[in-house]
């Protein structure tokens, strides 16, 4: 069994549903401390996090992940107990094999064969990890890049082990992600006996209008690295639960994911504006996830392109498409992001599983990446 197969089993035992570690970090930091990481606990809330580096001098390259894991589901439905990991036709099965747990176990033992073989490195490695990533994420990576820009603590690379490839490992690098905002809406009508429609005024009538020409509007084209803006409606609520009465208020939540294109504060005017246009009663509370961000062809792109190349033999293709991940909140403080990991075809789904073989890949094209990055 290589290292980084038998950590990555040893990390999915542990039952680390948002927002517990259950003992990962612990396990992670005792691995770290020995190979000459300096190990800072904190904690915020109810997420702990783990900030740990190696070195006090520039440039810094970071590894960022999660050790808490989304619910199972029914856990009758897996093959297997999602907390008992299992090999199975050359696939290492249970919740977090892939997201994340893999790339964290494959972070460690990269870095421990590179400073067993470069003790003297430049620059410094350090870990971000938090155990709520997966949940709300007020307590996580946001907290910790707060507590680093206060003491003027700077990342200069970061690569997340979020999995970004599609078919084989590497195939796929995320260099940046587009925005997310949620808007919750709540139009305002008036309750009455559905019989006379007259003295009442029907939320659900007045909201579809509004709501269809919200799901036709073009709110930009894209460019060269973000496809276009998505309006996409994720909730629709109203009515008593029964049949004759006309309910007093209509609830719609709705989701943008948005590019460079357009800011956030100007999605949220033209909403509103359209609102007004239609004469509407209502409130609108907006909830900023994450604005777009991009790393630009530079030092850490070019690295991982090429540990890819050289691990693999082919090249990678980089992408701003999918969800959101912790880079929203490393990003704007001038850090180079990217996001490397396993295969996400089996994320959040019943019998989770990550390539055994992949594993290592993954381990040694981090690997390839420190000796770019921190050697002469």
């Amino acid at each position: 069994m290589s290292a980084t197969l038998e950590l990555t089993k040893d990390l999915i035992s542990r039952p680390s549903v948002t927002p517990e570690d259950f003992g990962c970090q612990q396990l992670l930091a005792e691995r770290l401390a020995a190979i000459g990481f300096t190990i800072e606990h904190l904690r915020f809330g109810d997420t702990d996090n783990i900030w740990a580096r190696r070195g006090n001098q520039s440039p810094v390259l970071a590894f960022a992940g999660h050790t808490d894991v989304v619910p199972t589901g029914p856990e009758e439905s897996w093959t297997s107990p999602p907390f008992e990991p299992v090999i199975r036709d050359g696939l290492l099965y249970g919740r977090g094999a892939a997201d994340m747990k893999g790339s964290i176990a494959a972070f460690v033992t990269a870095c421990e064969r590179f400073i067993a073989k470069h003790d003297d490195h430049t620059g410094s490695i350090a870990f971000l990890i938090t155990s709520d990533e997966e949940g709300p994420a007020t307590g996580g990576t946001v907290k910790v890049i707060e507590t680093l820009e206060a003491r003027g603590e700077k990342i200069d690379w970061c690569l997340v082990g979020e999995p970004s490839s599609t078919k084989k490992v590497g195939d796929i690098v995320k260099n940046g992600r587009r925005g997310s905002m949620n808007g919750y809406l709540t139009i305002k009508g008036k309750q009455g006996h559905i019989a006379y429609p007259h003295l009442a005024e029907n939320p659900i009538h007045l909201l579809t209008p509004a709501l269809t020409e919200l799901c036709t509007i073009e709110w930009d084209q894209g460019n060269e690295d973000f496809p276009p803006t998505s309006f996409q409606v994720s909730n629709l609520n109203s009515g008593t639960g029964v049949t004759n009465v006309i309910p007093g208020t209509a609830e719609a939540v709705f989701n943008f994911r948005f590019s460079t294109e357009v800011t956030h504060q100007q999605l949220q005017q033209r909403v509103e504006a359209l609102l007004d246009q239609h004469n509407l009663n209502y409130d609108l509370k907006w909830q900023l996830s994450g604005k777009p961000f991009r790393t630009a062809s530079g030092a850490l792109v070019d690295a991982v392109k090429s540990a890819i190349k050289a691990t693999t033999g082919y090249e990678t293709e980089l992408s701003t498409s999918g969800g959101t991940s912790d880079g929203r909140f490393i990003a704007p403080t001038g850090a180079q992001v990217v996001e490397l990991g396993p295969l996400n075809a089996t994320i959040h789904q019943l019998d989770e599983c990550v390539s055994v073989a992949d594993l290592d890949i993954l381990s040694e094209i981090y690997e390839t990446l420190l000796v770019q990055l921190l050697t002469k």
